[in-house]
């Protein structure tokens, strides 16, 4: 089950994370932002620091 959560992130952050969604568009490694959140959150959590 998935769980509605907000972040704020500062414009720079925000475009970085937009970019990257673009750059990888054509490979579909994610769907969207929340995709990218969750998975960076994950690995985060695998590697420790």
């Amino acid at each position: 089950m998935k769980h509605r959560i907000s972040i704020t992130l500062d414009e720079d952050t925000l475009f970085s994370v937009q970019e990257a969604l673009r750059n990888n568009s054509r490979s579909g490694i994610f769907r969207n932002k929340s995709h990218f959140v969750e998975y960076a959150i994950k690995k985060f959590l695998e590697g420790g620091k």
